[in-house]
């Protein structure tokens, strides 16, 4: 079987979630993918739910790391993919059974668009749906993504335009996917398809719960050197505020 697609799940400490991300990739309509499960030296129980679905299916490859770090991470794990379409999966999130035959179908009859994205929904620790994806409703446009990172979940995209515009790069943080979209969106043409074909979980230990500060300033890097490479740099610069909200609780106990 030719593998068209390459589907990249990363993980560290997932051992909760990372069955259903690999049983959602698992259950496909499109079949012609492979998955690899790239574990960064996690300490708890991943790796071997990583290798018990390998030793079952042959579409699976595991590679076992030394810790890292998510970006070198991802980086390491798409370099030893071969599908003509890129794509991941976060370890805790999940994705619906037509995502890949709905992505790659308008990349299939659509050879100027190098990426595709599509709308998502939020669930929480136990699979419930708390809502639809807020950053779906913004239209998708180059200028736009400058401040919005609308292209959020999940995303198809051609290894030849993602080798073009160099892939993650090593240096981009815990932003390397807004850095490497807001780079595509300079080279390749980028369609929302609007359908909600990703399940994204927001959880306690969620990166963008447990490192939000650092988050956001590898992200204000990333459009900083965007301006540098689209001429804006001397019309705008980026500014970030950051919000506190705050609200008292009862002890429990009380």
């Amino acid at each position: 079987m030719l593998t068209a697609i390459s589907i990249v799940i990363p993980v560290y400490n997932r051992e909760r979630y990372l069955s259903a991300a690999i049983e959602s990739v698992l259950q496909q309509t499109r079949r012609d993918f492979e998955l690899l499960i790239w574990d960064d030296g996690s300490t708890d129980n991943s790796l071997n739910i990583a290798r018990y679905y390998a030793k079952h299916n042959e579409q699976i490859k595991v590679v076992a790391a030394e810790h890292q770090g998510q970006t070198l991470s991802l980086k390491a794990a798409l370099s030893m993919t071969c599908g003509t379409y890129l794509g991941w999966v976060d370890s805790d999130d999940l994705l619906a059974p037509t995502a890949l035959e709905e992505t790659t179908a308008v990349l299939d009859n659509n050879p100027k668009i190098g990426l595709v994205y599509t709308d998502y929904v939020v669930i929480d620790e136990n699979n419930l749906v708390v809502g639809s994806g807020q950053r779906c409703r913004i239209p998708y446009s180059a200028d736009k993504l400058l401040v919005d990172f609308m292209i959020f979940h999940f995303r198809l995209m051609r290894r030849c335009v993602y080798e073009q515009v160099g892939g993650i790069d090593s240096n981009s943080g815990l932003a390397q996917d807004y850095d490497l979209c807001l780079r595509l969106s300079e080279a390749t043409e980028i369609q929302q398809l609007q359908r909600s074909l990703y399940y994204y979980r927001n959880h306690s230990l969620g990166v963008s719960n447990q490192k939000r500060i650092e988050l956001i300033f590898s992200s204000q890097q990333a459009i900083a050197q965007a301006l540098q490479r689209r001429g804006l740099a001397n019309r705008y610069e980026i500014n970030v505020e950051i919000v506190g909200r705050y609200y008292l609780k009862p002890k429990s106990g009380r």
